[in-house]
């Protein structure tokens, strides 16, 4: 069934309509290599397939070269085609008027060289594939520096002809959103069946997805990992950091007002000294909120107390010694309530 779906796909991206096929003839320049950091434009899987509203249809990179130059000292605007998810965006790029370059390396290539990428739907247990660190369901191969792969045979034909030896492969995770290169070593010998030992899924219903707005949390993780109270030290892990989920500082000022003083059992709470929100980081608003969960967590805590202090105690029981003078049930004090 998925195998007639796929087929039923591809039939719809070959139709000669361009919308159908990418939305601009199915032709583009694919970003190679970024020199600009700040560019937020990913070699291989992004596409510059317009710029400044027109459609680019000719392959001729200094047509390119010389529109973006004259853009100097103004802004260029590029239409780019993902091939996570097959989304179109719009970019407005600054160009300096010293360079007139954007660092970019480009190749007028079709899009359709992205779909040639292989999912990885299970892993069998110490076969070549869990040697080598393929994860199930995140991983897609999407080529490997020993050549040109096209076609659903093709990395079949690849892996053959590396049986008993190393072959580099390119795997893009889609749920960290990282691209990393690993070394497999194809066998017939590892006990199990296939060469790799890892179920592939290929064509429209395993193309690369979206990346995920977050990373998934590991096992043990928290959302709040970062945040501590203001009496624990500093973290003593050497792992790179993960992002927090703490309001940036720039935008507390925009909060509203805070709500009038609370009353407890005890009285008013006392009031927290003004603090300068302009000058206040991430940190320290979390610090604060944990604060003030703890100081509510304690008055409730001590009104609950109080309550079980003044509760009657239960009755003796029957047979029992009597009991004490002056205590709740005892004939003296029944007598003074009279």
């Amino acid at each position: 069934m998925f195998r007639v779906l796929n087929n039923f796909i591809s039939r719809l991206d070959s139709d000669p309509n361009p919308q159908s096929s990418g939305g601009y003839g199915g032709f583009g320049f694919q970003v190679l290599r970024n020199k600009s950091p700040e560019l937020a434009i990913e070699p291989w899987f992004d596409f510059i397939c317009e710029i400044n509203g027109r459609q680019i249809d000719d392959p001729d990179p200094n047509l390119f070269a010389q529109e973006v130059r004259n853009c100097a000292g103004s802004a260029v605007t590029l239409g780019t085609w993902s091939a996570k998810g097959q989304r179109f965006r719009q970019l407005h790029i600054p160009v300096s008027a010293g360079s007139a370059s954007l660092g970019l390396t480009l190749q007028w290539t079709p899009l359709s060289t992205t779909e040639d990428v292989w999912h990885i739907l299970d892993v069998a247990p110490n076969s070549p594939a869990d040697e080598a660190g393929l994860l199930p369901y995140g991983d897609y191969i999407i080529g490997t520096p020993e050549g040109i792969v096209r076609g659903e045979a093709g990395l079949g034909e690849l892996v053959e002809d590396y049986l008993e030896r190393p072959l580099r492969l390119y795997v893009y995770n889609h749920e960290y959103n990282v691209t990393r290169s690993l070394t497999i070593t194809p066998s017939r010998h590892w006990g199990g069946s296939g060469a790799l030992g890892c179920v592939l899924g290929f064509g429209a219903l395993h193309r690369l997805p979206a990346p995920l707005q977050e990373p998934p949390q590991a096992p043990g993780e928290t959302l709040f990992e970062s945040a501590r109270l203001s009496h624990e030290g500093p973290p003593t892990s050497t792992q790179t950091p993960q992002p927090t989920f703490l309001i940036p500082a720039s935008q507390i000022s925009s909060f509203d007002p805070p709500p009038p003083p609370r009353t407890s059992s005890r009285g008013p709470v006392a009031k927290h000294k003004p603090r300068a929100h302009h000058h206040m980081n991430p940190s320290e608003a979390m610090e604060d909120y944990f604060r003030e969960g703890e100081q509510r967590s304690r008055e409730e805590d001590y009104v609950v107390e109080s309550k079980l202090n003044k509760e009657v105690p239960p009755p003796p029981k029957m047979g029992g010694p009597p009991p004490p003078r002056g205590t709740a049930g005892s004939p003296e004090k029944d007598r003074k309530k009279e």
